[in-house]
This record gives structure tokens, sequence and C-alpha cells, in this order.
């Protein structure tokens, strides 16, 4: 996708500028230019951490899992031990990075700012074992390190960017906070060539999903990520959704982004079968479950002001046998 020069795009008369989405290398730039932190640490040269606090960080990881994301620790049940730390560690990385924005005491430019050095240092903090558990993977995996910088870039993102003009604006968001977590577990579950256009159209579909299941949560952080292309569309406005309108126009809003968002995941399967036999169940079962919480929202009527859509342990595992049937046409 080829990202515009300008620092921000009318939208027409009266409407407020919108800030575009820059390349990785001038978001994080960026971050670091709205404080007084240097983008790199100095050289830091320390003795390699033994074997059982590595295991303690591996551990620690896990539990977030656990707390945040059940669907997430749900799926990741169904890889092998191996892979399966490590793609937990990477998501409670990705967890923690984005928490430092969301949920900053001060100033979350900063926060990220320190969290971003902290990422890229050569050797990890000791006393941060998310950061621990994150560098083994990577260093194990020799995971890209062009790939965790457009993460980092999408998560700096929130900080400037709190409204979308388009969706091929909404698209390069989504790619950097979802596709790029599915490029890097890639990396650690292995997938054969081609797979790489169906991770990340299936990391679209998953982060829309959030965004259409927290509509009503993030507009209460002053955030719409519902494209303004959309919204016009359907005679609203941002205000309208900071303001929790719920009514016919919001609901054809969501019943499009809604179907637009179940043709991603239709799309994006077959990638599964591009992926290692003792990755798929876990793949095909974190897209499932996760376009079921699109069937929950459908059931609510759309409602994600005063209603969070979510699958029960019971609903997720009635999919389970049809997924593995379904994996059986690989």
């Amino acid at each position: 996708m080829s990202l515009k020069p300008l620092s921000s795009l009318a939208l027409g008369v009266g409407m407020a500028s919108i800030p575009q989405p820059l390349p990785a290398e001038e978001q994080l730039a960026l971050l670091f230019h709205l404080t007084d932190l240097p983008p790199q640490t100095g050289p830091d040269e320390r003795p390699p951490h033994p074997p059982q606090r590595v295991a303690e960080a591996y551990r620690y990881c896990e539990r977030i899992i656990r707390q945040h994301s059940k669907s997430f620790f749900f799926s990741t049940q169904f890889l092998p031990a191996d892979k399966r730390r490590s793609v937990r560690a990477f998501y409670a990385f990705c967890r923690v990075t984005d928490d430092t924005v969301d949920h900053a005491v001060g100033d979350p430019a900063r926060a990220l700012a320190e969290w971003v050095q902290h990422a890229r240092a050569d050797h990890p903090a000791s006393d941060n074992p998310v950061l621990l558990a994150w560098y083994d993977t990577r260093t194990n995996y020799g995971l890209s390190p062009t790939l965790v910088d457009e993460l980092l870039a999408g998560m700096a993102m929130d900080l400037t960017i709190h409204r979308y003009a388009t969706f091929a604006d909404l698209w390069l968001y989504c790619y950097r906070v979802a596709s790029v977590v599915g490029l890097l577990s890639m990396g650690v579950t292995g997938a054969a060539p081609g797979a790489t256009p169906y991770a990340i159209k299936l990391g679209v579909a998953l982060q829309m999903t959030n965004i259409l299941r927290d509509v009503g949560e993030d507009a209460k952080r002053g955030r719409v990520y519902l494209p303004q292309e959309d919204l016009e569309r359907f005679g609203l406005t941002s205000e309208d959704i900071l303001n929790e309108v719920y009514d016919d126009r919001f609901r054809s809003l969501m019943r499009f982004e809604v179907g637009r968002t179940y043709r991603l995941y239709t799309e994006s399967w077959a990638g599964v079968g591009l992926l290692p036999p003792d990755s798929r169940l876990a793949v095909a079962a974190a897209a499932r479950i996760y376009s079921g919480i699109l069937d929950n929202l459908v059931a609510n009527d759309y409602d994600s002001y005063t209603k969070r859509a979510h699958l029960t342990l019971r609903e997720k595992l009635i999919r389970l046998p049809q997924i593995w049937l379904d994996l059986q046409k690989f």
C-alpha cells in the first residue's frame, strides 16, 4: 500500500483534518520526537539469564494470556509445547505494548517510547519477564526486526490517530497491529510459500472483529476506528459514535462492516492449509472462534455499546468438531 506523503487529509468543508498513517520508520521517529528519548539505548552487555528465570518468564506470559485473552489461550492450546509458549510470549509482548498506550500513568508517548527502547535493546531488562521471554523468542526464531518495527509503529498510531478517513487507511492499522502478529507467528510455526497474503487478510479480519466488538469501549477513549467514508455512507458522524447513537443507520453501518469482515475470514481460510499440520488446528480455531464473536454481535442486533460480544467456553468447544472436519479437506 502506498502512503500519502501528506500529514493530513481534509475530508470536506467544515470537517476536521485526519492525520495520515506514516511509514513505520517515520511513525516511530515521530514517537521519539514527542519525547526527549533517543530511539536506541546504548550497548548493553549482560550475562545470559539462567534457564530457570527464562522458564519463569514464559509462565508469566502464559498467565497474561489466560487472564486477558481467553479465546487466544484456548486456540493456542492446540500448538506443540515449544511453539505454544513462544507464540504466547509474543502475544503477551503485544498485549503489554498495547496496554502501555491505553493504560499509561502520565505521558503515554513517553511510556511507549521507553517500552520501544527496551523492546529493541540487544539484551532484555532482567526485571521484566515479558521482555525476557520476548527476547528469548525473537532471538531463538530470528524474527524480523522490520516486522517488529511495523508492529510497534501500529501501537504508536494510537497516540496520534483517532480517526481513519478510508478503509485503506484503517487496513494499514489492522495490518500493523494484527496481520504482523500473524506474520511473526509464522516465523515460529513455519508456513509454506504463498501463506503471507492469507495471513494478512486473517489479521485484518481479527482486528476488524475487535474494532466492531469494541465500538463503545473505544468511543469512551475518544477513538472512532470505523472509517469516516463508511460513516458518511450511512449518514453518521464521529460525534454520533462518541454519543453512542444506536438506530437504523448505526445497525446498517455495522451490518456492512460485519459482512466485509466475514468475507475476509472466508478469503483467508485457504491459508490455514499452508501451515504445518501441527499448527493448523490452533490457527483454524482462532479464526472460527473470533468469527463467532461476529455471530454474537449480530445476535445482539449490532449493539456494541452496551453488550460485549463473546463466546462462552461451551460455545467454543461446540465449534471444534466442525473445525476439525473442515481441516481434513486440506
